[in-house]
């Protein structure tokens, strides 16, 4: 509309032109006329860069030459790769993978785990991961363990958060009692689409929410088991360590991996006490229950270590229950402290001798206290007498 204005403003004063030409015919008025003439292709001309300004610029020519000034003020955003093998690729370009690095998420491990980075890209932090943290803060984990949890168990955020709601909602229904089957809370389960009440299931066992915080933190993957499979888990250290419900449930609250880890390994430890090392039942529940990382060590670390307090110390059976700790200490600590002992003639292991060392002294000490108050003697004479060994 604005051009067609302009081009009729430019037509009616080539017209005004032409009549005053013809109305005045005299020289002035054909030199006039000429001057008229000249001027009106600079009117067009003047017109054109009218046009000109009103229209957008082109935009600036791939090949265009710039300067050295110019290019190095060109900022480009990286592009989002395709593909990758980490996820710290995508951190700039991902708002909800921010927000877990904020958290303490480590996300080098998390890639780690099958499957583990693809579902985490696809996910809304507001919609999908702030639902699951509230559900954990209401367990009673404390904010700085939120990260460590999700590092090690980031498919809890593929859990369906209504689901984890309704573990908690379902206390009333969990009354299952270790060992055996969570029966009422099978069929609750099944009354609610498979839906099922882990954590409502720690509580209708009689662990306190402290206690309910610490095995999630420390053992996350729990909140993947079914409840059956949490029962069985309980039922069986009950069972084959002969343990009542009290000290079953301070067992795995004092070492929560004992609940989702292997049990292979566990039973064969049990074994090992009873058959290798000779330990009754008794015994080996008091050695479980004081120390229960006893029961994941290796065989051949309780074997090696057994063989020398027993065999090359002489310390009987009897005397190791009472100080199970042992079992956890360095064999080569044991080794060098009662070898500098003996050198000293201090090596007496029996409680009913004079000048008696505790075995929880020989290996619990730092060695400056070890030398004052064991040996009677000074740091410099031990290290002097570790080199001739």
């Amino acid at each position: 509309m604005l051009k067609n204005s302009r081009t009729l403003l430019f037509e009616n004063l080539i017209r005004f032109c032409s009549s005053s030409t013809a109305r005045n015919p005299s020289p002035e008025n054909n030199s006039l006329s000429l001057v008229n003439k000249q001027t009106v292709p600079r009117l067009c001309s003047d017109s054109e860069v009218l046009d000109e300004g009103w229209e957008a610029p082109s935009p600036p020519s791939a090949l265009e030459e710039i300067s050295e000034d110019e290019a190095v003020r060109i900022v480009s955003e990286p592009p989002l790769p395709f593909e990758s093998f980490t996820l710290q690729d995508y951190v700039d370009h991902s708002e909800t993978l921010q927000k877990l690095v904020l958290l303490g998420v480590d996300l080098s491990k998390v890639e780690k785990r099958p499957g583990a980075a693809q579902f985490l890209l696809k996910l809304d932090f507001e919609k999908d991961i702030a639902k699951v943290l509230l559900f954990l803060k209401d367990v009673g984990v404390e904010g700085h363990q939120l990260g460590a949890i999700l590092t090690r168990n980031p498919y809890l955020l593929r859990e369906d958060v209504e689901d984890l709601e309704t573990r908690i909602l379902f206390q009333g229904a969990c009354v299952g009692v270790f060992p055996g089957r969570a029966i009422l809370i099978s069929k609750a389960a099944k009354r609610k689409g498979g839906k099922v009440c882990r954590v409502a299931y720690l509580t209708s066992k009689k662990f306190s929410k402290e206690a309910i915080a610490r095995l999630v933190s420390a053992a996350p993957y729990l909140l993947l088991f079914s409840v059956e499979r949490l029962d069985n888990r309980l039922g069986f250290f009950q069972k084959e360590l002969g343990l009542n419900v009290k000290k079953t449930r301070d067992l795995i609250t004092r070492l929560p991996r004992l609940l989702t880890g292997s049990l292979e390994p566990i039973k064969e430890n049990l074994k090992v006490f009873e058959l290798e090392l000779g330990f009754s039942q008794n015994e080996i529940r008091h050695i479980a229950y004081r120390i229960p990382k006893t029961l994941g060590l290796s065989k051949r670390k309780l074997t090696h270590t057994f063989d020398f307090l027993h065999n090359m110390m002489g310390i009987p059976h009897g005397v190791i229950v009472h100080f199970p700790q042992v079992f956890n200490s360095s064999l080569l600590r044991i080794k060098e402290r009662h070898l500098f002992l003996k050198f000293l003639g201090r090596a007496q292991y029996d409680p009913k001798q004079p000048s008696y060392v505790a075995l929880d002294k020989l290996v619990s000490l730092s060695n400056d206290i070890f030398c004052v108050e064991v040996a009677k003697t000074s740091i410099q004479d031990f290290h002097t007498f570790l080199k001739t060994l």
